[in-house]
Order: C-alpha cells, then sequence, then structure tokens
C-alpha cells in the first residue's frame, strides 16, 4: 500500500480529529503614510508623540520616511505639515497587523459602515483619528479639523476600487 492510500484510508476512518483552518485575511500595502499638521499653538513634541501612536516599536527607523514641511496658513500663521511613510514591505506588514489591533469594535464597525467612502478610485484606504486622544494614547476615528490621517495603498487584484473595498472589508471582518 502506498503512502497516499494509507492517509486516505487513516482520514476516513477518523475525519473528526480534523478541523478545517480558516485562511486569515491579510491586507497587502505598497506603503502607508501617516500625515498630521503642527499648528503655531501646539507643543510639537506633543504631536509627534501623538502620531508615534501609531507606529509600532519593531519598525526599525530606517524603515521609515520622515519629514517636517514648514508652510503658512490662510491668515499667515506658520504651520507644519508631519509626514510619516513607511514603505518596505516587512515595515508595512507590521504596521498593518499593529493598525488592526489598534481598532476598537466600535472604530471597525464604523469603517465597514462607512467603507466605500474610505477608499478612492486609486486603492487608497483613508482613516482619520482624533490628534489630542492620540497623544494620550488613545486611538479613535474622528472626521474633525484636527486629526492624524492614515493612508493606506492597499495591493488588490484588479486594482479597483470594488477589490480594495472587498479586501478591506475581509480584512476587518476577521
Amino acid at each position: 500500500m502506498d503512502f497516499c492510500q494509507i492517509l486516505e484510508d487513516y482520514l476516513l476512518k477518523s475525519p473528526s480529529q480534523f478541523t478545517p483552518v480558516r485562511k486569515m485575511a491579510k491586507l497587502g500595502a505598497h506603503y502607508v503614510r501617516l500625515t498630521t499638521f503642527i499648528q503655531a499653538t501646539e507643543d510639537e513634541d506633543k504631536v509627534l508623540e501623538a502620531i508615534a501612536t501609531f507606529i509600532p516599536e519593531e519598525i526599525d527607523d530606517e524603515d521609515t520616511i520622515f519629514n517636517i514641511d514648514e508652510t503658512r496658513g490662510f491668515f499667515g500663521n506658520p504651520i507644519k505639515v508631519v509626514n510619516v511613510e513607511i514603505k518596505r514591505s516587512k515595515a508595512v506588514r507590521q504596521f498593518i497587523n499593529y493598525f488592526k489591533e489598534l481598532l476598537s469594535e466600535e472604530d471597525r464597525n464604523y469603517l465597514l459602515k462607512h467603507l466605500d467612502e474610505k477608499v478612492d478610485e486609486e486603492g487608497t484606504f483613508y482613516v482619520r483619528f482624533n490628534k489630542q486622544k492620540a497623544h494620550l494614547g488613545d486611538v479613535e476615528i474622528d472626521e474633525g479639523p484636527d486629526v492624524i490621517q492614515v493612508r493606506i495603498k492597499v495591493k488588490a487584484f484588479p486594482m479597483r476600487k470594488e477589490a480594495v473595498v472587498k479586501a478591506v472589508k475581509e480584512w476587518l471582518e476577521e
């Protein structure tokens, strides 16, 4: 008797010992970008701490591109634009896993309900978080003006909005 026959006989005799393995939904992404603004009245260190809330500790500094651009607001007030970009695939995967852990059940439900609005035609998934709460270590989705924006350029095939929405939905529902 060959090995395949032995295995088949074994499986037929004791199928209750085996449980089907459910494939985990993973979200693939090309890159992640976090953006926020530092107003002249804000403490720069506190804003940087808030954005750091979203970066897992295992991501090395060389895996991120970090810059601050200085500009002026409508009334001439100084504003700094903070951008953090993660491009290396291992670091992007680490971010995606950590990001999902940060989301409360309420925030996941909110994203699922508004998912079509949160994905653009180019396949980017947008989520905005309350900057003040992030500084305190509390992650909460917020649609207001004082936010940290997270943009995830999702990998999907074919690269269409519908495919990205489906991939994000499966990932959030798991």
